[in-house]
């Protein structure tokens, strides 16, 4: 891609090394650097055996969390599944665990250390799992934009509302600043919320999410919401722009629900008649529009587990948990499909494969603390406060 292509797609180059194999470190990003060990070999036929013996050995002192959008072969492994929030809770209800070890991304081991005690100690098997979503809004950026909104003479009006997958420096932002954090699940308590406080909503880093909730669930216009894009002078917006608009929603989205499209949705209709679309609401809003049905990772497999025998369902969320329902749901007849013809995995989730959980099993059993995830003590004190007002809604 030449230099003028990047800019007419308003895209921000990524060193290819650090894109593919998470190596150095960039401090712009969430991606970490390359695994300080030796790896067992993905071939290596006693891993599983590996993985349990090292488990058993560090007994309580361990409690292995999984993403729902985890691989099959590490989910095995998991004491816990659920979505990033009901994760880190369950870490910090385990207190006797002195491990945390975290199957998902980087923000998510994050917020396990921000709501763990002192003495436990989160660990991310692969350093380099970070977050496309999360790396789209930098503490950098979101102080930029602040400083446009009070340009604009609108920060005092403005409660930032941040998305739970965002890095502990963006939590911290919001918190320091009257927001809160929400889920999927309470998008639109938190939304609710943050306008008993103000005028307007500075929404991060989601675009889907904050549009989807506002629209579907507020009642609003899609003229009311505006989209701050952080790599424009102010935001490519004008101060007009600004103070008209209710919701201020940062350009970011996730890489795997942002691929559905109208047409995924219209083809999967004529392929398999009578069926029900469920999407996740990071998708796009034509998307979210034309669905049957819209929620949460939760609410998805919730749906799934009440649907009749025999329904036909097709999914739009990570390629890991459709698979996994599918399998699941197939003794009762409950036909489960993808809803993009395109197979697509969450790419950094998938960093987490089982040589990295051996490895970093092996590691602990030995008495080798690695890949130590730290927040530091005043950013954990504003994200948490933000965690804490989310933990308040009504």
């Amino acid at each position: 891609m030449t230099t003028a292509q990047t800019q007419e797609l308003d895209v921000q180059p990524t060193p290819l090394a650090l894109l593919l194999l998470g190596r150095e470190a960039d401090p712009r990003s969430e991606r970490g650097v390359e695994c300080p060990g030796d790896l067992p070999s993905p071939s290596d036929p006693d891993l599983v055996a590996r993985a349990r013996a090292a488990k058993e050995k560090l007994g309580d002192k361990v409690f292995v969390l999984g993403h729902h959008y985890q691989r099959d072969e590490v989910i095995q492994f998991a004491d816990v599944t659920g979505d990033s929030f009901k994760l880190a809770r369950d870490a910090a209800a385990r207190p006797e665990a002195e491990y945390i070890v975290f199957c998902g991304v980087h923000f998510m081991a994050e917020s396990a250390d921000i709501l763990t005690s002192n003495d436990q100690k989160v660990v991310l098997p692969d350093l380099a799992a970070g977050c496309s979503m999360a790396d789209m809004a930098t503490a950098e950026q979101v102080a930029e934009c602040w400083d446009v909104l009070t340009e604009a003479g609108i920060a005092e009006q403005v409660v930032p509302v941040s998305y739970m997958n965002s890095s502990a420096d963006i939590k911290a932002f919001t918190g320091k600043h009257g927001g809160t954090i929400c889920t999927s699940s309470n998008a639109e308590r938190a939304l609710n919320w943050a306008f008993e406080q103000g005028e307007k909503v500075l929404f991060l880093p989601d675009q889907h999410l904050g549009r989807n909730t506002a629209v579907r669930d507020l009642g609003m216009s899609l003229e009311d919401c505006v989209v701050y894009n952080p790599h424009r002078p102010n935001g490519g917006l004008t101060a007009k722009e600004l103070r008209d608009a209710k919701m201020i929603l940062w350009r970011g989205h996730c890489s795997v629900h942002g691929r559905f499209s109208l047409d995924s949705v219209n083809d999967v209709r004529e392929r398999i008649p009578g069926v029900n679309v469920l999407v996740h609401p990071e998708c796009k809003h034509e998307v979210v529009a034309a669905a049957d049905y819209v929620g949460s990772t939760e609410y998805i497999i919730k749906a799934l587990e009440a649907a009749p025998a025999g329904s036909k369902w097709a999914i739009g969320t990570e390629l890991n948990l459709v698979r996994r329902l599918a399998n699941r749901f197939a003794a009762e007849d409950k036909e489960i499909v993808f809803l993009d013809k395109t197979v697509c995995f969450c790419s950094t989730m998938n960093r987490i494969d089982l040589p990295h959980l051996v490895w970093t099993l092996e590691s602990l059993a030995q008495g080798t603390l690695v890949n130590r995830i730290e927040v530091d003590q005043e950013t954990e004190a504003f994200a948490k406060l933000a965690l804490e007002r989310m933990l308040a809604l009504p």
